[in-house]
């Protein structure tokens, strides 16, 4: 884990957070029915810390494996635009260098969450790799940043409002918000 100082010059340069969905907006569980569809829970802390990244400007995507609508309806609900949502991603690096340039961002002013192996090859591209308390360990293991949290208790919200705040920009603006959401 990087030391604080050099943590801090880290999240200055953050102009981007992109997400796994599955064991980091989550916590990996997912309940099926009988007719195959499936659910996942969300906390509503990380949603929140989402939606004051979009209010102040970043830019934030959704690239997992999981193929369900009802991802992009969530995180459409938190300011996520609908084409920065990846589903079904096989091949995670793909997806996250058409994300930066579509945004004219360098990969390192992106900050990646992820918590298991498909993970692995964004998180070292990015400026900064992040994972849950509960990542698999060879994720830990390149991790930049580990959340004292775990996967869908708040680890998003945990480092998300670290990097506001670095910038100085953890503030909510209730009319601002009102008129967003």
């Amino acid at each position: 884990m990087a030391s604080e100082k050099s943590r801090e010059d880290i999240f200055l340069r953050i102009k981007a957070f992109a997400f796994d969905v599955d064991g980091v907006l989550t916590d990996g569980g997912i309940l099926a029915d009988l007719n195959g569809e499936l659910y996942r829970t969300f906390d509503s802390k990380d949603g929140m810390a989402i939606r004051m990244a979009v209010m102040k400007g970043f830019h934030l995507a959704i690239i997992t494996g999981g193929r369900s609508e009802s991802i992009r309806k969530r995180f459409g609900s938190c300011g996520i635009k609908p084409e920065d949502v990846y589903l079904g991603s096989r091949a995670k690096m793909i997806d996250f260098d058409d994300f930066c340039s579509r945004h004219s961002l360098e990969p390192e002013e992106v900050m990646y969450f992820g918590d298991d192996l498909p993970d692995i090859p964004v998180m070292l591209a990015c400026g900064c790799g992040v994972c849950p308390a509960d990542a698999v360990d060879e994720v830990k293991d390149i991790a930049d940043c580990i959340s004292t949290k775990p996967g869908g208790k708040g680890c998003a919200r945990e480092i998300i409002q670290a990097v506001l705040t670095a910038q100085g920009l953890w503030q909510l603006d209730v009319e601002e918000y009102r008129r967003h959401f």
